[in-house]
C-alpha cells in the first residue's frame, strides 16, 4: 500500500558516486567492474530496506560512469541535479584523486564508503578525501569497515550496512524537509515559547519556509462551506459508527447538551477537513469554485494555536489533531500528518524528525509529572517494579496524540507503532476501539469539543525528543530512549485522576546510564528543556544524532551508546574525548546547513 505524494515535484533521491583511480592503460580498467558493482550493491541495499513516508521504496541514481576526475564529477552532478538527488553516497575500493572526485555541494549530505581491502587502498582514499572535505569546510561522513575484505568480496559487512542505512535515513529526512512549509494556524498559545515562530530556525537550519493563516480562516471556511460536504457526511457516519464516546466529567452546570455535543462533533470534523486542506490543498475545492483555497500551503507540518482565543468560544482542536496525526481516518489507512497542538513549532519540527526517520505516526505529549517510587507507594500503596522500579514519567496531553499510540498494532504479539502501509484494517479498528472520545473539560475548553482518551500499552521501545531554542546558541536537540510501561488499572486511575482523565496517557521510563542527566529518572525529567516532547516508536536516538549533525544542531542530552554515534568525520577534529563538547564546537563552527 502506498499513498499519493502530498508534495509538489518528485521525491528526493539518493545519488551513488562510484569513484575510481583515474590512471588509464591498466589501473582504471582493472577497477571499473568492482567499483561499479559496489555502487549497484549499495543502491540495492537502500532500495530493499528504506521507504519514503508515502510507502514507496527509496529511489537511487547511479552516476553514468565511474568518477576518475573533475570532469566526471561534474557530469555526475549534472545528472543528480536533474534527478532531484538530495543526498549522495560515494563508494570506492581504491585510491582516487580526492579533491578532484569529491562531492562539492555543501548543502547536500555526503557519505564516503572506502572499501577495507589490502589489494587496493580504498581506505587511503577515504582518509584523503575526508581530509579534503574537512579542509574545505564541507563535512562528510566516513564509512570504514572493521574487517579487511578480499577484493572479489562483493558483500556489504554488517557494520558498513548499519552506517549506510543510518546515513541514508537521516539524509533523506534532510532532503524531505527542504523547500516544504510549516503552516502556523493562529499564533502563540498561552504564552508558550515554542509557539513563537522562529523563521531563522526553519529557513536556515531546515531549509523550510513559513506560512501563516489566522484561525478565523477556519471560521470563514465553515460558514461559507469551503470543504467537501460529501466527505464530511462520510466522516460523520464513520465516527458515529466506529467511535467510542466516553463519559462526561463536567459538573452538571458545565455540561453541554446532547445537541451541543453533536454540533461540536460536526465542527470538529469540519476543522479536520479544513486543516488538512490548508496543509496540502484539495482539488475538490477547485471544482466547487474555490481555486485559491484548493492550492494549500505545501505544508509538511502545521500547528494549531487553539487555546485560548479559539477554545474559549469554539470546540477544541483535540479531535482534529488526533485524527490527522494518526495513520487512518474515514478514508482508510494513510500516511499520518504532523500537526502540533498549541502551535508548538519546535515540537512539530521534532515530530517531523521522528516521522521522517521512521515513517511512523508520532505522539505529541506534555512531559507532565515524575512519579517517584515513594510517591506512587504513598498515593496508591503499590510498589513499582520492572522497568518502572525507579519511577515513571507521565506523558499526558489534551488529546492530540496519534491513535497509533494506543499500542494496538502488533508484531509477533508485541505492541508496536507501524508505518501505515503495514497496518491492517483490524489493527486500525482496535486503535479506534481502545480510544474513547470524551466531552472536553469545559473548565479548560469553554467552547466544548472532544478529547481522545487512551492508555498506551507497555513494553514498547520508544524515544522521546525535543528541539529547544536557546538565546545566543540556537537550536539544541535532546532525547531519551526508553520504554512505555504498564501500571495496574487501579494505580493508573489513581494517578491519572489527579490530572485530567479525559486525555491520553503514556507512562514512560528512560533507559538509565547512571551518569549525568541519565543517572536516574528524576534527572531526565529535571533536565528536560520544555513542557512538550515528541514520542517516536523505536530506539532511534542514533539516527536523531546523525540527523542533527547534518543540520548542525548540537545535542545536549542523550543516552545513545557511544559506539552507535555517527557524525561527520570533521567532528573528530573538534575533540575525541568529550563528544558532546565536540558536537557543540563543530555545530557552532559550521553554522546552520542553509545559512
Amino acid at each position: 500500500m502506498t499513498a499519493t505524494s502530498r508534495w509538489i515535484g518528485e521525491m528526493p533521491k539518493i545519488g551513488i558516486r562510484p569513484t575510481i583511480d583515474g590512471r588509464r592503460k591498466g589501473v582504471r580498467e582493472s577497477l571499473e567492474e568492482k567499483t561499479m558493482t559496489m555502487a549497484k550493491t549499495v543502491a540495492q541495499l537502500l532500495a530493499d530496506n528504506l521507504h519514503y513516508n508515502n510507502g514507496e521504496p527509496i529511489q537511487t541514481v547511479i552516476a553514468d560512469t565511474c568518477i576518475g576526475g573533475v570532469a566526471e564529477a561534474a557530469q555526475a552532478k549534472a545528472k543528480f541535479d536533474k534527478e532531484n538527488v538530495g543526498v549522495t553516497i560515494t563508494v570506492t575500493p581504491c585510491w582516487c584523486y580526492g579533491s578532484e572526485t569529491m562531492d562539492m555541494n555543501p548543502n547536500r549530505p555526503n557519505a564516503i564508503w572506502g572499501f577495507n581491502g589490502t589489494e587496493r587502498p580504498g581506505a587511503v582514499y577515504l582518509a584523503a578525501v575526508l581530509a579534503a572535505h574537512n579542509q574545505k569546510g564541507i563535512p562528510a561522513f566516513g564509512i570504514y569497515g572493521h574487517d579487511v575484505q578480499d577484493i572479489e568480496d562483493q558483500s556489504i559487512p554488517a557494520d558498513v550496512t548499519e552506517k549506510l542505512l543510518r546515513f541514508a535515513r537521516a539524509g533523506i529526512a534532510v532532503a524531505m524537509l527542504k523547500d516544504k512549509s510549516y503552516l502556523s494556524i493562529g499564533s502563540v498559545s498561552m504564552g508558550i515559547a515554542g509557539s513563537m515562530v522562529n523563521e531563522e530556525f526553519f529557513q536556515e537550519y531546515l531549509g523550510m519556509r513559513n506560512e501563516y493563516v489566522d484561525m478565523s480562516e477556519l471560521t470563514r471556511r465553515v460558514e461559507e462551506e469551503i470543504y467537501d460536504k460529501e466527505e464530511f457526511a462520510q466522516a460523520y457516519t464513520w465516527i458515529k459508527q466506529n467511535g467510542v464516546f466516553g463519559s462526561d466529567i463536567n459538573q452538571e452546570e458545565n455540561k453541554r447538551t446532547d445537541e451541543q455535543k453533536d454540533a461540536d462533533l460536526q465542527m470538529n470534523i469540519k476543522m479536520t477537513l479544513i486543516v488538512r486542506d490548508l496543509m496540502e490543498g484539495n482539488p475538490k475545492l477547485a471544482e466547487m469554485g474555490f481555486e485559491e483555497e484548493a492550492m494549500g500551503h505545501h505544508a509538511i507540518a502545521s500547528g494549531f494555536q487553539g487555546q485560548r482565543q479559539w477554545t474559549d468560544h469554539f470546540p477544541n482542536g483535540d479531535f482534529m489533531e488526533a485524527i490527522l496525526n494518526s495513520s487512518f481516518d474515514w478514508n482508510g489507512i494513510r500516511a499520518p500528518y504532523m500537526v502540533a497542538t498549541e502551535n508548538d513549532t519546535l515540537n512539530a519540527a521534532t515530530m517531523l524528525f521522528g516521522h521522517l526517520l521512521t515513517n511512523r505516526a508520532q505522539i505529541f505529549a506534555d512531559v507532565r509529572t515524575y512519579w517517584s517510587p515513594e510517591a506512587v507507594k504513598r498515593v496508591t500503596d503499590h510498589s513499582l517494579a520492572g522497568h518502572a522500579e525507579q519511577g515513571v514519567i507521565h506523558l499526558l496531553n489534551s488529546g492530540a496524540a496519534a491513535l497509533d499510540g494506543t499500542g494496538e498494532q502488533k508484531v509477533d504479539g508485541q505492541p508496536v507503532m507501524k508505518p501505515f502501509w503495514n497496518i491492517t484494517e483490524e489493527e486500525a479498528d482496535k486503535c479506534m476501539q481502545a480510544t474513547e472520545w470524551r466531552p472536553a473539560n469545559t473548565e479548560y475548553f469553554r467552547g466544548g469539543g472532544f478529547s481522545s482518551n487512551f492508555k498506551t500499552k507497555g513494553e514498547m521501545p520508544v524515544t522521546i525528543a525535543r528541539v529547544n531554542l536557546i538565546k545566543g546558541l540556537g537550536p539544541v536537540l535532546q532525547l531519551a530512549e526508553g520504554y512505555t510501561v504498564d501500571l495496574p488499572d487501579k494505580v493508573h486511575a489513581t494517578l491519572n485522576d489527579r490530572t485530567d482523565p479525559t486525555w491520553p496517557t503514556t507512562w514512560f521510563v528512560p533507559r538509565l546510564t547512571g551518569e549525568g542527566a541519565f543517572r536516574d529518572v528524576y534527572s531526565v525529567m529535571n533536565n528536560w528543556g520544555a513542557n512538550h516532547c515528541a514520542v517516536s516508536y523505536g530506539h532511534i536516538g542514533a539516527d536523531l544524532l546523525t540527523l542533527a549533525s547534518m543540520l548542525r544542531i548540537p545535542v545536549n542530552m542523550h543516552n545513545v551508546q557511544e559506539e552507535a554515534i555517527f557524525r561527520p568525520s570533521a567532528w573528530n577534529m573538534f575533540g575525541t574525548n568529550d563528544l558532546e563538547g565536540a558536537d557543540y564546537r563543530a555545530c557552532q563552527t559550521y553554522g546552520p546547513l542553509y545559512k
